[in-house]
């Protein structure tokens, strides 16, 4: 598994589930520990085009709305860990009205997993407004 444990695969689940749950509840604070300083968010906008977000906008954009209603919906549908080194986590969101797929990925950085890139596409639900 090249440096690669059983931890390494919980903690990235773990990561993720963490992502999932702090979108659902409108909770930036989980993004200020989780995500790199060089974090960055890419969505692809169904039009051929993309659409970018820094950590501070990413922030801003998770605390300028209110937590949704009942349970989190979500599905992580694989993990991968490479060389104890880099991660990727692949899921879905709920984000009313939209449902996301996202790739998430990670790197350890002094011996901690932070979140430095995301890459997603609206599955379902109306287009993405900037």
């Amino acid at each position: 598994m090249d440096g690669v444990t059983g931890n390494d695969h919980e903690a990235i689940r773990s990561l993720a589930q963490a992502y999932c749950e702090a979108i659902h509840h409108s909770t930036p604070e989980v993004f200020v520990e989780m995500c790199h300083d060089n974090f960055l968010m890419t969505a692809a906008d169904g039009s051929g085009g993309a659409q970018f977000w820094d950590k501070i906008a990413y922030l801003a954009r998770v605390g300028g709305r209110d937590p949704f209603p009942g349970a989190p919906s979500y599905e992580i549908l694989d993990l991968d860990v490479a060389g104890g080194e880099i991660a990727r986590a692949h899921l879905w969101v709920d984000v009313p009205p939209r449902r996301f797929e996202d790739h998430l990925g990670f790197i350890r950085v002094d011996g901690a997993w932070k979140l430095i890139t995301k890459v997603f596409r609206t599955m379902d639900g109306p287009a993405l407004e900037g």
